[in-house]
């Protein structure tokens, strides 16, 4: 295996000192511009790198940004969405050349722990923060740390902070970047409602997760501003994976007056019930209307098509990344929002059936 050069390696090549080396690729005074310019270009001709755990403890830049998904493994696989915003991110963060570390834990407390780590390690110079929670303690850790943060959606209400024994740092920058989760429910809701139904059930995400709740009140309100109650219009919580959407689906369309049309919070979830009306006998859309909260190739190849909400989600992640790296360039915090959704109809969603009271 070849040996990585070194700084040595490069102050033999370019023949000058080991101190003058070390000035030179840290942009520290003590060398003329022409012996700067010829040392990194020895430098780039060797292939070097800096050594980032070294950086760090010297008091530098990791060169590196975090990120934490706190969810079920079994549920992030079948999910495209965050496949999406990833690669969002990771093309910011590769024009930087900046490094994306990232771990899947199983729940917010393994997560905060990762983040005292990180931080006590000097593993990476901020964190993109997903699933914001309400309750949620991870803005008030993050500032105790002193950790700079982005994050990707509304949060939700924070915990009370646990203050630890040990000196506190400068609190974090944390900025955010949303989506208008209840502007796109009152556009479903329009669509569904136009149609003339009047039976609609929401089959909701993760509960407990900052965006689950506002679409769950924003339906509930959008319902209410249309002469619908609860007994019409309602949601049921989910762990967005395919098997307990199908679930929801059976127990719902089992109901005496079982709704119209439903609304799933995931593409995955909406194939899965469109499956269980087919194996049901219930046809999609002459008796049943299905809408799916997040776009992808599954609702376009599913047949029929299913009605769904189009939003840019790889540039979500790119406008994550851009407010993280601007916050560590000692940019403001700030508050970014993201296009709207909007609504694609398509074959999945038409008219209830005359005979019911829709």
């Amino acid at each position: 295996m070849a040996r990585r050069p070194t700084i040595k390696d490069i102050a033999r090549r370019a023949g000058v000192s080991e101190s003058a080396v070390s000035f030179a690729l840290n942009d520290r005074p003590g060398v003329s511009k022409d012996t700067r310019a010829r040392i990194r270009r020895v430098a780039e001709e060797l292939g070097w790198q800096a050594n980032s755990a070294a950086r760090a403890l010297s008091g530098e830049r990791s060169g590196a940004v975090g990120l934490v998904l706190a969810r079920p493994a079994h549920t992030l696989g079948v999910e495209s969405f965050f496949l999406q915003l990833v690669s969002g991110i990771q093309e910011v963060l590769a024009a930087a050349r900046t490094a994306l570390l990232f771990q899947v834990v199983e729940d917010v407390d393994a997560e905060c722990a990762v983040y005292r780590r990180w931080w006590a390690e000097r593993r990476v110079d901020g964190v993109l923060v997903v699933d914001p929670r309400t309750g949620d303690p991870r803005p008030a850790l993050l500032a105790e740390l002193g950790l700079p943060a982005v994050t990707i959606g509304e949060p939700g209400s924070p915990a009370e902070p646990v203050r630890s024994p040990a000196p506190v740092p400068a609190p974090a920058t944390v900025s955010s970047v949303r989506a208008d989760d209840a502007g796109a429910m009152a556009q479903v809701l329009d669509h569904l409602h136009g149609l003339g139904h009047r039976r609609i059930v929401h089959i909701a995400g993760l509960p407990g997760l900052a965006h689950t709740v506002r679409r769950i009140e924003s339906l509930r309100t959008e319902a209410e501003r249309r002469g619908l109650g609860p007994d019409h219009v309602r949601s049921v919580v989910t762990d967005y994976s395919d098997a307990e959407g199908a679930a929801a689906t059976r127990r719902v369309l089992a109901e005496p007056q079982a709704p119209t049309a439903l609304v799933y919070d995931n593409d995955v979830m909406a194939v899965a019930g469109s499956a269980v009306a087919a194996e049901l006998g219930i046809p999609v859309p002459d008796r049943l209307s299905i809408v799916a909260w997040d776009d992808s190739a599954l609702c376009r190849v599913t047949h029929p098509r299913l009605t769904a909400l189009v939003r840019d989600t790889a540039g979500f992640g790119r406008l994550a990344a851009e407010e993280l790296l601007s916050v560590l360039a000692g940019g403001p915090p700030g508050v970014r929002e993201s296009e709207r959704p909007r609504l694609e109809p398509r074959d999945s969603t038409a008219p209830p059936p005359a005979h019911t009271d829709a």
